[in-house]
């Protein structure tokens, strides 16, 4: 099994009306990601623009669409178009989201929480061995944003994580704006969340806006819009984190209200100073 791989610095998720900007010079971003399902088509403008970014720089594919949280069988029929756009690209990172997305042969646009429990944490960890099987590389794993929590949980979300990881050995994706999220919702500190976190299973890291609204009771709500520069306490976490695991590929995720190149690709470079100053720190 080919074990995810990306370089530590910072990368951003590829939209094609940043191409041309692109590719007018090289850019100081670490690696590019692409959703996987937006590459399953055989031919076209997708693929030439992204078959171009692979010369020149490290590929992380992230999967919205395998459901891996579904209580019913995956998907063998995305499953093998997954495996082509793998095989294609030879990523040097696949992953995908602690989630579910389908209900018999209807597919829901989202993302939806699941209840933490020993039967979803076998299905998890089935779902996960079978999609390590078929593309012959590790799979991280994402934490997911929520704005609710199951009654049904007998098991904590970190300490589901890394059962995941033993049983499959997988690793995981660390979104430091949906833990910003979820504990905000569920009114708990998320710095108490990332100290139970299996950092040492980490491979990758998540960086995003959120948008701020309040719910039916008027208490504080956030949504996980992707549609905002970072905000300031999720630097301050991604920060901290830093300093305790030293520097990690870290992606800037941006996918509504896209703005130009220069924006994102300064996002982006805030990132990269943090892991810079982490990695001198440690070198010192």
């Amino acid at each position: 099994m080919k074990l995810s791989g990306l370089p530590r610095r910072a990368g951003v998720g590829f939209k094609p009306e940043h191409f041309l900007a692109i590719n007018a010079a090289a850019q100081p971003i670490g690696f590019f990601e692409v959703h996987a399902e937006n590459y399953m088509g055989a031919g076209g403008p997708p693929h030439a623009q992204l078959g171009k970014l692979r010369e020149d720089y490290a590929l992380s594919i992230h999967g919205v669409g395998l459901s891996i949280g579904s209580v019913q069988p995956l998907d063998k029929e995305h499953l093998s178009r997954l495996k082509i756009v793998c095989d294609r690209y030879e990523p040097e990172s696949f992953s995908e989201h602690l989630a579910w997305s389908t209900h018999d042969s209807v597919f829901l646009n989202d993302l939806l929480p699941l209840p933490y429990t020993s039967h979803t944490l076998t299905a998890v960890a089935d779902h996960i061995d079978q999609v390590q099987e078929t593309l012959k590389r590790q799979m991280l794993l994402e934490n997911p944003a929520t704005y609710l929590l199951f009654a049904e949980s007998t098991i904590e979300e970190t300490e589901f994580l890394a059962d995941v990881v033993r049983r499959t050995g997988c690793g995981l994706l660390l979104d430091v704006n949906n833990v910003f999220v979820g504990s905000t919702n569920h009114h708990m500190d998320p710095g108490d969340y990332l100290a139970l976190f299996p950092i040492e299973s980490v491979r990758e890291i998540h960086l995003s806006g959120h948008s701020e609204t309040v719910d039916d009771a008027g208490a504080p709500l956030l949504i996980d819009s992707h549609d905002t520069p970072v905000k300031d306490p999720v630097w301050a976490l991604f920060e901290a984190l830093i300093a305790r695991t030293g520097p990690v590929a870290t992606l800037i995720e941006w996918d509504n209200d896209v703005p130009d190149w220069p924006v994102l690709c300064a996002e982006a470079q805030a990132a990269d100073d943090i892991l810079l100053n982490a990695s001198n720190r440690r070198a010192a």
